[in-house]
């Protein structure tokens, strides 16, 4: 395939998921159409940077397809991840908001499409998009919420708990929507964002199946009861 056919299908690609983001619903055809001029493409293989930790937050970033994970290592090679972010999801506006340098690294679990709005487009839908506006103080407070229970959760909660947690926020419905409670997903790629083994993570599987909350097929996780996960081990 052609770059310049690559190039279309990842803009075919772009335009499905701005169609499905809530931001772009009361946006005029012209105020889209800049938007989608403005936006830069990337494919990603596993392994590959999105951006850096130490990085200027000039861009907001989507994840068009594929899944991403936002990670911070130490200079002593300790690392941390703060979450895995799906297809069809936006982050990294506090950032942007903030104009600081950017706190982590995104990097690709798998073969993913990552879209880049850059700063200049940020805030000119910020001066000139109520709807916008709207969903980005939204997504701020559903974030901070998250990352507050993720904290709470890494120190007094079991692995199995957290692997629950973990499978409930992706399908927050305002952070990763479009999902329909099944999660693509392998243990690897779960055990990246939990902080665990294989093999702990593949037991910790088995007792959210046991216990009626999911349905684990290969590399597939469908979520038979939300609010099950949200409390198990409480």
């Amino acid at each position: 395939m052609s770059p310049v056919q690559q190039l279309k299908n990842a803009m075919q690609t772009l335009d499905a998921m701005l169609a499905k983001s809530p931001w772009t619903l009361e946006l005029q055809p012209e105020a889209l159409q800049r938007v989608r001029a403005a936006v830069v493409v990337r494919d990603l293989t596993p392994g590959n940077h999105a951006c850096h930790k130490g990085d200027a937050a000039n861009a907001w970033i989507g994840v068009v397809d594929g899944l991403v994970k936002l990670v911070s290592v130490s200079r002593i090679g300790k690392s941390v991840t703060f979450a895995a972010v799906p297809a069809g999801s936006w982050f990294g506006e506090g950032s942007v908001l903030k104009r600081e340098i950017r706190k982590y690294d995104v990097v690709a679990l798998r073969d993913s499409r990552v879209a880049l709005m850059p700063e200049a487009t940020f805030f000119w839908l910020l001066d000139t998009s109520i709807s916008f506006n709207r969903f980005i103080l939204n997504q701020l407070n559903e974030r901070l919420g998250q990352f507050m229970a993720a904290f709470e959760h890494d120190r007094l909660l079991s692995p199995e708990a957290r692997v629950a947690r973990a499978l409930a926020n992706m399908c927050h419905p305002l952070l990763y929507p479009g999902h329909e409670r099944c999660i693509e997903l392998s243990q690897d790629e779960l055990g990246h964002l939990v902080g665990a083994s294989r093999q702990r993570i593949s037991q910790a599987l088995h007792a959210l199946v046991e216990a009626g909350l999911i349905k684990s097929d290969y590399r597939m996780l469908t979520v038979l009861d939300i609010e099950g996960l949200r409390h198990f081990g409480d």
